[in-house]
Order: structure tokens, then C-alpha cells, then sequence
């Protein structure tokens, strides 16, 4: 029997019309005008919506406070996984050494270096004491740069969660401020050759990076260089440098349609030239090395090539890597003597070596494990070397990474992932298996689960998906998840349609006026897991967080029974709403991803029919859990709380719905080592009580 009264938040009707369609929203009020003042000071929320959220924070502590010692077991048990006292590789610069590492006690990383060939290590940054000097409870650094000579860090800030960065820039000898501080940016720095300025971009009114500046480092912001602007909405901007270190590179993009200029890195005055005028749909990416250009593209090729050319103004440029059916072409690292490249196929990446001198090719191989994530990554600036550094994880194997030598092939194992408390891979299964979608596409799952659970339907079953933007889910170690897999919960990845596991085609197929291809991949896959004995009808916990959120919604509502509970991060629920309110910092942008409900009517009629908070009907519902920041600036808290609300109005059980928001944090919630174990453990200790395993 609950002792708390329920929440409510009071209902203010509403009628909103769209496209000769009329419907009802009783909570559209909480909707304030001034939200982007609010994420940046949320002093300024509505007196009674700050209750309303605080009233469901106390509701959900009411209903977990059954699970507070479990929460504190759980976040005992992950840290416990964690070599918490642990230091990166070192990258070799031209003068120093650079790493990071973490100690027992701190929560954010200290930034080291040391001079090559000494042994007297300097700290150049410590985000602890940096924390604690600014007296912020919230701390999220965007960028950490130091300059060519070595001399400045320069570093940017959010202490809201927000994503408004400050960027700062200090003398490492005396670490003294020695410019102004530049606010309202995107977070990235980048510094000139000459170690003169930094670039940035600046955040506009609906917080959206648009222009490029250059900043003289000593000089007043006043006079900051604006060298490029955007000036169509949906598109935002950023800064880089090629491979070569001979040009900066601008791009500009929204989610499907890029445009580059550049100007060379020694150029006084920067007036950037365009290198391919914007064609819709047409992405690409340009860089340069030894003499020649390379883009990226996916012109003439669904799935991306690379062209070359020794003159970027060209109008023919030659195939270099051709493109492949259903298989992502990635990009080029460069080395003196070698091209490194990457592919992505059936939700695995492949990576290939070329030794530029002979013109062969030859894959890498990481691991004789059948699902793995890899990744190579330098051992130094100086680009004139063989060796790299090579990891791999796989979902129930550790991170490992090894020194490579491209030439002798000959490779040297100089980290492993620690986990203190002990691990071994041999208790655990990993399998890469399909299930066929409702329209018979089959969809790639990867499921790991350990080797004394059982397989006749008895067990739980955490299904997670995300499924939109083209983003992958690679198959990767995550020790937190065995405190699920060791209780005989199975975890599942479902690489359904609107990421890219099968090249841009599984992206086009799961957005736009194909977006229900998401959610019918991902029942189809409980669906599945549910005939081939993985688990049962009413076992299954979802899980999906951001656009991830928006899956859950959808799904839930239209196939609730499969479901023994949803854990939704940050949804994106009132999709609709979102989608027609153009000020918003995301929904231009958005355009090409799910569509323009205000003006085009076969999209408002298409989301309309599947955004979770229009969709919510008079049925049971599984055991939900609703979290969300007061800060974000993604996904608005006021979509999860709606949807709370409403959902309270409907739902016919008396199954757990519970929101918590976090009143000091933004789209990633809360900063700091400790604050994302917490936030783990709390829904951890969620889908174990729901699963009758506390």
C-alpha cells in the first residue's frame, strides 16, 4: 500500500491544431517561453512546476526506498569493477609526453606530462581541484587543449549541464588566466599553429553553433576575428585541421547534408573557400596528406567512398577506396609510410592497413572472437613511425590494446583493462544471431548472457536499443552490465534500423516516413527472443535513453504486454510538440531525421501517429521508470515530465511509474565518476526489484 499521494500536475487544457487536425494537451503550460533561460538558470522555473518535479523525486524515493541498500551494494559492486587509481597511454608530442590518469578518490581526471627523456612529471590539469575551487556541484569539460609550444591550457567549462561552455586560457609555468574568458560557445578550441589564437564557435540564440571566430590569445574578446557565419538554420558549424597540419578545414552541416571550406593554416587573414557546394543528402568529409586531398563522400555511393585528388579544386577526382553494398566505408588515418582505414558491416567494424609504398592492403586482425568492437589510436604526433596502438573489447572480454608494429606485424600488450574484484571471459556467452522484422529484414542482435542462465524462458531479459541518426551500438565490454548478467538477467543489443550497422540504407529505413521501422525491429526482436526460450512474454526490461527514449515510448505503447518494465533516460516523448516549435536548439535541424510536422502534412500525420505522448491509450502499462535533467538542453525535462503526467491520467495498473529528474545536471546527468555509477545503480536497483531479485 503506497504512503505517499500520487503526484499531479494540474491540468490547464490546451487545444492545439496542426494541418486541420485538432487535439487536447493539458500540460503544454510547463512549456515555458523563456526555456532557454531556464536550462541556463533554473531560478527562473515556474514555482509550481519546481514542485510538481520535486513531489515525483519524493514519490520515487518513496517507491525505492525498499532498494536503498541495494543501490549502495550496486554502486559498491560497480566501482569495485573500476581500477579507480588507473593512467592512459602516453601520446608522444614533439617535446613532451602527455597522459591522463584517475586516483582512488577523485572523480575526474588529471592531466600529466613530462618532458621526453626526463622523469619530473608535472599536473597540468586537476578536474578535482578545479571543482572544487569553483564551488559547482555540477562540472562537465568540454575541451582540454594545449598549445604546439607546449606553453598554454586552454580548457572550457559547463557548470549548469546546460552545454553553454566558457572557454579559459592559461599560462601551464605560472598557471595564471591570460585572455578572456569566451562564453556561450559549442565547448571545442582549437589552437593555431603559431599558438597566436584559438578557434571557436559561438552558440546563437536557440543554441546553435553558427559562427567561427578567431580569438588573438591576450587580446580582448572585442576583437575576435569572425571568419565564417552560417546563415541557414539548420545547419551548425565547426573547426579543424588536416591530417598535414597545411589547412583548416569548416564544416558545415545539418544531419544529412555537409559543405566544407578551407584556408591554409599560414594564412594571415583567413578567407575560407568553399570545396564542394552543398547538394542535399551528399555528406563528406575532406582532409589532406602527402601532396594529395581526400574525401570522404557518399555521392554515387550509398555507403561512402574516398577520392583523391592533388588539387582540391578538381573536377575529377580519382576512386581511392570504391564503395561496397551494404558495408560503411569509415575514414583515413595517416601515417608517413601507411593509410589506415576502417568498415563497417552487419554491426562489426573491420580495419585495413596499407603500406603506401608497395600500395598493398591487408586487414588488421584484432581478435579471433566473433563480435568485437577495435579501434587504433597514435603513439605520437610525429606521424614518420610504424607503430600505433591497437584495442579491442568484446562484450564479455575486457579492453586490451596493444603496441603495433605495422611493419614487423609484431604487437606487445601494454594495457588491460583491470577489473579488481576479477573476471573471467569463460563464464560468460556472446552470441551474434538475426531475427527477421515484420517486413523481413533481418535485424542483427548481439546477446550476452552468462554461461549458468538458463535458455528455457525462465530468465529476464534487458533489451536495449537506440536506433536513429545513423548511430551504431558496437559490441563492446561494459563491466557494469555484468551486475544484470551475473543475476541471470540477459543483456541483448538490438541493432535495429536508423543506426548504420548495415550501411546508409539501415539509416534511411529506420527514419523519416520509415521511422516505425524502428520500433517494429526492435518488438520483433522481443518477440523472437521470446519464441527461440531467451525469456518470456512479460520478462523483458527495455531500456533506451535520448532518440532511445523515443523508441521506448512507442514501443510501450503499442505492445505493453511483452514488457516487464521500460527505463527510459532522458526520452524524447513529446516529439510532436518538439517537432513543431522551430526556436527549439534541435528540431531544425532535425528536419532530414524525423521530419517537418509544421509544414508538410504527410510528416505531421506520420509523427503524429507515433509520438509516445499523443499515443498514450487507456491500458496497462509495464513498470516504468522516467528519469530526466533540468538542464538539458536535448531532450527539454518537460517532455518526461508530460508524459508522466498524461501517463498517470491512463494507465490502468497498478505497475510502478516513477519519474526522477535531477535538478543540477544536463542531457549526460550528473558529472563525475561517482555521479554516473550512482545513476546506474539507481536504475539497476530498479529493474532487479521489478524482477523480484531484491
Amino acid at each position: 500500500m503506497l504512503k505517499m499521494k500520487i503526484p499531479q500536475l494540474e491540468k490547464k487544457p490546451e487545444l492545439k491544431s496542426c494541418h486541420n487536425v485538432t487535439w487536447e494537451d493539458n500540460y503544454s503550460w510547463i512549456h515555458q517561453n523563456n526555456i532557454l533561460e531556464v536550462l541556463k538558470d533554473n531560478s527562473k522555473l515556474l514555482p509550481e512546476v519546481r514542485k510538481y518535479l520535486e513531489d515525483e523525486n519524493n514519490y520515487t524515493e518513496e517507491n525505492l526506498k525498499d532498494t536503498k541498500e541495494y543501490q549502495k551494494k550496486l554502486f559498491d559492486e560497480i566501482k569495485g569493477r573500476i581500477k579507480l587509481d588507473d593512467e592512459s597511454l602516453p601520446f608522444k608530442d614533439k617535446n613532451y609526453e602527455y597522459w591522463t590518469k584517475t586516483t582512488t578518490k577523485g572523480n575526474y581526471s588529471i592531466k600529466l606530462r613530462k618532458k621526453i627523456g626526463s622523469n619530473n612529471i608535472e599536473e597540468i590539469w586537476n578536474g578535482d581541484k578545479e571543482k572544487e575551487k569553483l564551488k559547482t556541484e555540477y562540472f562537465g569539460v568540454g575541451d582540454l587543449e594545449v598549445s604546439y609550444n607546449d606553453k598554454y591550457l586552454a580548457y572550457s567549462l559547463d557548470l549548469k549541464g546546460s552545454e553553454y561552455f566558457t572557454i579559459h586560457v592559461r599560462d601551464i609555468k605560472t598557471n595564471e588566466i591570460i585572455t578572456d574568458k569566451i562564453e556561450n560557445t559549442s565547448g571545442s578550441i582549437l589552437f593555431s599553429l603559431d599558438d597566436r589564437f584559438i578557434f571557436y564557435s559561438k552558440l546563437d540564440e536557440n543554441h546553435r553553433p553558427k559562427k567561427i571566430f578567431r580569438h588573438e590569445i591576450g587580446k580582448s574578446i572585442k576583437e575576435d576575428l569572425l571568419i565564417f557565419e552560417e546563415r541557414t538554420p539548420a545547419f551548425t558549424v565547426s573547426i579543424g585541421i588536416s591530417a598535414d597540419e597545411k589547412y583548416y578545414f569548416i564544416n558545415s552541416s545539418d544531419h544529412n547534408t555537409s559543405e566544407k571550406y578551407y584556408f591554409k593554416s599560414n594564412e594571415n587573414l583567413p578567407k575560407p573557400k568553399i570545396v564542394r557546394k552543398r547538394e542535399k543528402g551528399i555528406i563528406y568529409s575532406v582532409s589532406s596528406w602527402d601532396g594529395y586531398f581526400y574525401i570522404h563522400t557518399n555521392k554515387g555511393a550509398e555507403d561512402f567512398k574516398i577520392e583523391r585528388s592533388r588539387d582540391i579544386e578538381a573536377s575529377k577526382w580519382e576512386v581511392f577506396i570504391p564503395a561496397k553494398n551494404e558495408t560503411m566505408i569509415g575514414g583515413l588515418t595517416f601515417l608517413k609510410n601507411w593509410i589506415i582505414r576502417s568498415e563497417l558491416n552487419n554491426a562489426l567494424d573491420k580495419i585495413f592497413v596499407r603500406d603506401i609504398n608497395s600500395n598493398k592492403e591487408e586487414e588488421l586482425i584484432f581478435t579471433d572472437e566473433e563480435v568485437y568492437d577495435g579501434s587504433i589510436s597514435h603513439t605520437q604526433k610525429d606521424r614518420n613511425t610504424d607503430l600505433i596502438y591497437i584495442s579491442y573489447s568484446t562484450p564479455k572480454t575486457q579492453a586490451r590494446t596493444y603496441l603495433y608494429n605495422l611493419k614487423t606485424k609484431e604487437k606487445k600488450l601494454v594495457k588491460e583493462q583491470v577489473i579488481p574484484t576479477g573476471h573471467d571471459p569463460k563464464n560468460y556467452i556472446v552470441q551474434r544471431i538475426e531475427c527477421n522484422s515484420d517486413d523481413g529484414r533481418k535485424v542483427p542482435l548481439t546477446i550476452t548472457r552468462h554461461k549458468d542462465t538458463p535458455l528455457d524462458g525462465s530468465a529476464n531479459l534487458l533489451l536495449y536499443g537506440y536506433g536513429s541518426y545513423g548511430a551504431s551500438m558496437s559490441p563492446s565490454f561494459s563491466s557494469t552490465r555484468l551486475s544484470l548478467i551475473n543475476r541471470n538477467i540477459i543483456w541483448v543489443t538490438a541493432h535495429i534500423r536508423g543506426g548504420m550497422e548495415r550501411g546508409m540504407k539501415w539509416w534511411k529505413e529506420g527514419k523519416l516516413l520509415n521511422k516505425k521501422n524502428t520500433f517494429n525491429d526492435y518488438i520483433a526482436a522481443a518477440k523472437f527472443l521470446i519464441e527461440k526460450k531467451y525469456t518470456s512474454k512479460g520478462k523483458i526490461i527495455g531500456m533506451g535513453g535520448s532518440a532511445g527514449g523515443l523508441l521506448m515510448g512507442a514501443v510501450v505503447n503499442k505492445a505493453p504486454d511483452l514488457f516487464l518494465g521500460m527505463i527510459m533516460a532522458v526520452p524524447f516523448v513529446d516529439s510532436l510538440t518538439t517537432n513543431l516549435d522551430h526556436s527549439l536548439p534541435l528540431t531544425i535541424g532535425e528536419f532530414d531525421e524525423f521530419g517537418n510536422a509544421k509544414d508538410n502534412k504527410d510528416h505531421f500525420d506520420y509523427i503524429y501517429s507515433y509520438a509516445p505522448y499523443n499515443n498514450i491509450k487507456k491500458m496497462d502499462y509495464p513498470n516504468i521508470l522516467i528519469t530526466t535533467s533540468l538542464s538539458d538542453n536535448r531532450v527539454l525535462f518537460d517532455e518526461p515530465a508530460k508524459f508522466t503526467a498524461k501517463l498517470r491520467d491512463y494507465k490502468t495498473d497498478n505497475n510502478l511509474l516513477l519519474l526522477k529528474t535531477e535538478m543540477n545536471a544536463g542531457h549526460g546527468g550528473k558529472s563525475g565518476r561517482d555521479g554516473a555509477i550512482e545513476e546506474i545503480a539507481f536504475d539497476y536497483a530498479f529493474i532487479l526489484k521489478i524482477a523480484e531479485k531484491i
